[in-house]
């Protein structure tokens, strides 16, 4: 079977790596390959942090993805021989004052009201889990199955991965989706050449819903919803686990890596496509991590980036059939790209090469929204 996957973002990627090695014939379509969300994100595997009222089948979702992880991460290093950046050392959510762990403790009994265990834990508690922890801290809930990944290494292993089974990169906009006879068949680059598929897959993130050919009721309804991250450094251990916290309401998080760096984010923005980095959103990350982790000052600044993530209108991904046959949608995945690459890929290459979507998939398929042709 033919495919052309349009985006080679997480997702795009590793859908493509698990269709190849299915057998199909797999080309992927991006003139800058992880180049969007991929390249800012900062790699949080932590589907209990992004826990909201009534996204109780995204929390499903995200654990399922977060628990297939380490299996994921080792099959795909033992066949690239390139690192993913991958940790389980677990994430601590922390509060700053008494509101914020008022709410904290409404998640816990929220949590714990789904059946799932919550490690609740004393400010003191908490800073001897994390020594450079403010003293003002509150408390914190721990998630010892949490971890993270680096999407700047797990993003070259999967287009290797993907590489080595066949695939080819294509490094050209997709113009649109060609449609012939009411069914997707291919994708006609922005330099006017024709990629004929079996079946396409529209996996470009916030720019999925631009992508032209189809009939206005099927383009899936993604917006642009910008985050600001920063990046520093450090010489010496800094942090153990991923710690995100809540600072007078407004979320902050820490993301440690092996080689030193520390990722600090997310701002959340509904400004369009706009990508400029600017100083109060630096500002704003830098003060509330400095609250929760003082000694966050000391560290070498590396890199300051913004990104765009694909919002939906309910925060949850679209994946499985259009309404156009031979198209699937694999977009809209919002704050979880990352965390939920592993079973997209498994939903996505089931719903392009066998024609059905698995069971974890079926609360996220398009047509919840209408999308119809």
């Amino acid at each position: 079977m033919r495919i052309a996957v349009i985006g080679a973002g997480i997702v795009g990627l590793a859908t493509a790596w698990r269709a190849a090695a299915r057998g199909a014939s797999v080309a992927l379509v991006d003139p800058e390959p992880a180049g969007g969300a991929t390249s800012v994100a900062a790699g949080m595997l932590a589907p209990l942090g992004e826990l909201a009222y009534g996204e109780e089948d995204l929390l499903r979702l995200g654990l399922a993805s977060r628990d297939r992880y380490p299996a994921f991460v080792a099959e795909l290093e033992d066949e690239t021989g390139l690192s993913a950046g991958f940790l389980d050392t677990g994430s601590l959510q922390v509060a700053f004052d008494a509101d914020d762990l008022a709410h904290l403790d409404d998640l816990r009994r929220f949590q714990e009201s789904l059946g799932l265990p919550a490690e609740a834990l004393t400010g003191r508690e908490a800073r001897k889990l994390e020594p450079l922890l403010a003293p003002g801290v509150r408390g914190g809930l721990l998630a010892p199955r949490d971890g993270s990944v680096d999407p700047r290494r797990l993003a070259p292993a999967l287009l290797a991965a993907a590489e080595r089974h066949g695939a080819r990169l294509v490094r050209r906009r997709a113009a649109e989706v060609v449609v012939t006879g009411g069914a997707a068949t291919g994708v006609k680059l922005d330099d006017g050449t024709v990629l004929a598929a079996d079946r396409v897959l529209l996996a470009a993130g916030p720019w999925s819903g631009g992508v032209g050919g189809l009939p206005p009721g099927a383009v899936p309804p993604v917006r642009p919803v910008k985050g600001q991250v920063v990046r520093l450094r450090t010489r010496v251990p800094f942090l153990n686990r991923t710690v995100r916290g809540l600072v007078r309401g407004s979320s902050v998080y820490l993301v440690p890596r092996a080689d030193g760096e520390v990722v600090v984010g997310a701002t959340q923005e509904e400004l369009g496509f706009d990508t400029r980095v600017t100083a109060g959103g630096v500002w704003e990350l830098l003060r509330d991590a400095r609250e929760l982790v003082p000694g966050v000052t000391e560290l070498e600044f590396t890199e300051a980036t913004a990104g765009l993530r694909p919002g939906s209108p309910d925060n949850a991904p679209l994946m499985g059939p259009s309404a156009v046959p031979g198209l699937v949608l694999g977009t809209g995945h919002y704050r979880n790209g990352v965390l939920l690459a592993p079973v997209s890929a498994d939903v996505l290459a089931s719903a392009l090469l066998d024609g059905t979507v698995p069971e974890v998939g079926r609360p996220f398929l398009p047509e919840r929204f209408g999308v119809r042709a």
